[in-house]
């Protein structure tokens, strides 16, 4: 006998917008892949290692005693000037919160970017379980999406870890107290956490080109160090670059030449000028990537 036929409602493929109960914006919540990205142990060692560097730096200034700042300082917020946060690190828990973002900016706050966003589609192509994510079935402007806010709001948490904890730590070690400027000054304990906030922000926005270049980079390969690594080695790049003084105002364009913009905000006055321009300079570039990313995964033949 014959299998009896299916009325034609009840044969919609699965994942046809017509399915009953299927709504495309409720695939992969977003709290599902937090949860997911949160039990790695890639996120778990970044967030000791960025919550133990504040009691590094403790240590070694008790080792080596008041810093100096002879062989210190940082570049100013045009590429110009200079500021020396290293010399009042010991001053106040502002002062070594400020100095633990300076010594960290740099290179260390890039690594949980890049990890985070470069990591986050590639696993899943390493693992293959890409194609039975998308076959669940979870559109791939919906799976993109869910896992590029995850990566940004995990980047986020690390920027905002650090200094939390060096504020913790800097409390108890040097107490609490206005944060003395290096170029003479200070904030008022008032005018501190709103001034470290600006800082934060944006040290997080000046990241966006490593975070959209390692994204871009992850939904090209399936070997999730290429999109981290190759993140990490075109941010040296473009730090080397901005290092060469011969390019002139074409360093304008790189992003690197932006990233410590925000010692304007350590100013008496606040300024915005440079950190206008940074973030134009970061979010242009970060835009065009995601929609790399975006535009290339939606034609890509996922066979992983």
């Amino acid at each position: 006998m014959s299998a009896p036929v299916q009325p034609p409602e009840a044969r919609v493929e699965p994942g046809h917008p017509e399915a009953p109960g299927y709504r495309a914006g409720r695939t992969l919540p977003l709290r599902v892949e937090a949860m997911r990205q949160l039990r790695r142990r890639r996120t778990l060692l970044m967030g000791g290692i960025l919550a133990a560097l504040p009691f590094i730096l403790i240590i070694a200034f008790a080792i080596g005693g008041t810093p100096d700042g002879e062989d210190g300082g940082g570049g100013g917020g045009r590429g110009g000037g200079r500021i020396n946060l290293m010399d009042v690190a010991t001053e106040s828990a502002a002062n070594f919160a400020a100095t633990s973002l300076f010594v960290s900016a740099g290179f260390l706050l890039v690594v949980p970017v890049a990890l985070f966003c470069g990591d986050t589609v590639a696993s899943e192509a390493s693992w293959s379980s890409l194609r039975y994510l998308l076959a669940a079935p979870v559109p791939r402007v919906r799976l993109l999406w869910s896992k590029l806010v995850v990566a940004l709001g995990f980047s986020l948490a690390a920027m905002v870890l650090l200094p939390v904890v060096a504020l913790a730590a800097g409390t108890a070690a040097y107490g609490w107290g206005p944060l003395k400027l290096p170029t003479g000054g200070a904030l008022s304990a008032g005018e501190t956490v709103p001034r470290l906030a600006i800082v934060v922000a944006f040290i997080f926005v000046s990241q966006l080109v490593t975070a959209g270049l390692a994204f871009w980079l992850s939904t090209k390969t399936d070997a999730p160090l290429g999109g981290v690594g190759g993140a990490v080695g075109l941010t040296i790049v473009g730090n080397v670059l901005d290092a060469v003084t011969a390019l002139g105002s074409w360093r304008d364009f790189l992003p690197a030449h932006w990233q410590f913009a925000w010692a304007d905000a350590l100013q008496p006055q606040l300024e915005w000028g440079g950190m206008i321009k940074g973030t134009a300079v970061s979010v242009t570039y970060a835009l065009i990537l995601f929609a790399l990313a975006f535009r290339g995964f939606s034609r890509k033949d996922i066979v992983s």
